[in-house]
């Protein structure tokens, strides 16, 4: 552990949903207007190489709190509800003496997407609670508190989440506090916003690349409100800042931005995420505690998931937990030497929906130079991420790159074995982890509760929506 002779710091741990690395301004695209988290990366330190390890809601969530891997949870689709035996980020902190909340969007109790998460132990440590299990219908927002009647949002529900977060800050007390807030935007979809937030039109976006000639207009406009999402929630963040210094914490708080993955938004042809690719996969980083992180640093450490809980855990004193899979980075952080990582494990055991794009089963590496992927069939993908940073040549049959192939598949191989990740086909973990899923063997659900100006409402107040 890392001490610090600063009070017990706080932690505001910020996180949009499907927002990737490559669509801020910190991380280098300046078309995006994100002023606050680039002072915040000013003031603090940037991890270059962040890394989403299974890119898709669910199991990202579950490593995020647990420091785990989501073959070792159970928890590799969506919409399945992580156990109440493991231990999470906010039980180490709650024992610890800290104020413990959560507001947004959760996503690890099971199939009701508008369901009730009671007080008690589905609640994985977390005490303050205004929680929606999943609702992407950002201007028909709603929560639960402690009670199980939901309290319903006018307008933008990323605002009304940043408003319960500096709620929680300004309880103060005595004790430090650790709050985690999850926004859904800039996840699809894009354009559901107030008017006065789309900041952006399809003539102002520049597209990467990998995106194919046939799907140039329909990219620019879906960036375009992507976009948009992304400076929407800049201003909430530059709200949570100002509450942090108008109530003395701010010297005493680590916050971090970042995101659970992202979203290929028409790179290589594809949408969404459970991709290998850079789009998918890789997230934007960045973390600030004035004095004790160097301001305007950047580290090119990988960090992964199942990082994000020792690294933060051990920058705050507190002790990790034996089950963690993941590596404490916090001297990458602190600028201090340390081992890391020489690779990033990523990976998609059980794809599902759409989403998926018709890959099948993958694992992988992400290395600070090249990304390598097989399946179950063999190698198939290899970049060299240096010199083709858009990932437009695959050199996996290229006979020049035999030897880098044969590195990295023992680089996987390694992973796998330190994770007992025995690479079946899905159905094999259908089975293991005993998920009742439909004919097409994805889990199922029901969606956000009935909303008036939404089609497909049930009888009883619930509504099934597109799988998505």
């Amino acid at each position: 552990m890392c001490e610090s002779a600063v009070r017990r710091p706080n932690l505001l741990f910020v996180f949009a949903d499907q927002m990737r690395a490559q669509d801020c301004g910190f991380m280098g695209n300046g078309e995006v207007r994100t002023p606050h988290l680039d002072e915040m990366a000013d003031d603090g330190v940037v991890f270059t190489n962040a890394v989403s390890t299974c890119p898709v809601c669910t199991p990202y969530r579950a490593s995020l709190l647990t420091g785990r891997y989501p073959l070792s949870l159970g928890m590799v689709q969506n919409d399945v509800r992580l156990s109440t035996d493991e231990t999470g980020i906010a039980h180490v902190l709650r024992d610890e003496g800290y104020r413990t909340g959560y507001v947004g969007k959760w996503h690890l109790d099971g199939q009701f997407r508008g369901g009730f998460t009671p007080p008690g132990p589905r609640r994985q440590g977390f005490d303050w609670w205004r929680v929606a299990n999943c609702n992407h219908n950002y201007m028909n927002g709603y929560y639960y508190a402690d009670d199980p009647e939901p309290v319903f949002m006018e307008g933008y529900d990323a605002d009304w989440q940043t408003d319960q977060a500096i709620e929680f800050i300004e309880a103060g007390g005595d004790d430090p506090f650790c709050l985690f807030l999850s926004w859904g935007p800039p996840h699809n979809p894009f354009w559901v916003m107030p008017e006065e937030y789309k900041a952006y039109t399809a003539d102002d976006v520049t597209l990467r690349s990998n995106v194919p000639a046939d799907m140039a207009d329909a990219t620019r406009e879906d960036l375009a409100g992507y976009w948009s999402h992304i400076t929407a929630l800049d201003a909430c963040m530059g709200r949570l800042d100002a509450a942090l210094d108008r109530t003395g914490v701010a010297d005493d708080t680590i916050v971090v931005f970042t995101s659970d993955h992202g979203d290929m938004v028409g790179s290589q042809g594809m949408q969404r995420k459970q991709k290998p690719f850079d789009e998918s996969i890789m997230v934007p980083w960045v973390m600030r505690w004035p004095g004790a992180l160097t301001a305007g640093r950047r580290t090119d450490a990988l960090i992964n998931a199942p990082d994000v809980m020792p690294t933060l855990l051990s920058m705050m004193g507190a002790d990790i937990p034996d089950a963690v899979e993941g590596t404490d980075l916090s001297h990458a952080a602190l600028g201090t030497a340390g081992d890391e990582p020489s690779s990033a494990f990523i990976c998609s055991p059980c794809t599902f929906n759409a989403d998926a794009a018709g890959l099948p089963e993958w694992r992988g590496v992400r290395t600070k130079t090249h990304t390598y992927v097989r399946t179950l069939d063999g190698p198939l993908l290899l970049f060299d991420n240096t010199a083709d940073p858009y990932q437009n040549a695959n050199l996996v049959a290229d006979p020049e790159h035999a030897a880098t192939l044969a590195a990295l598949d023992g680089e996987l191989a390694a992973w796998l074995d330190r994770l007992d990740d025995d690479f079946q086909p899905r159905e094999t973990y259908i089975e293991r982890f005993e998920y009742e899923v439909d004919e097409r063997g994805i889990v199922p659900y029901l969606g956000e509760i009935g909303l008036s100006d939404l089609d497909g409402t049930l009888g009883d107040g619930t509504r099934r929506v597109p799988l998505r």
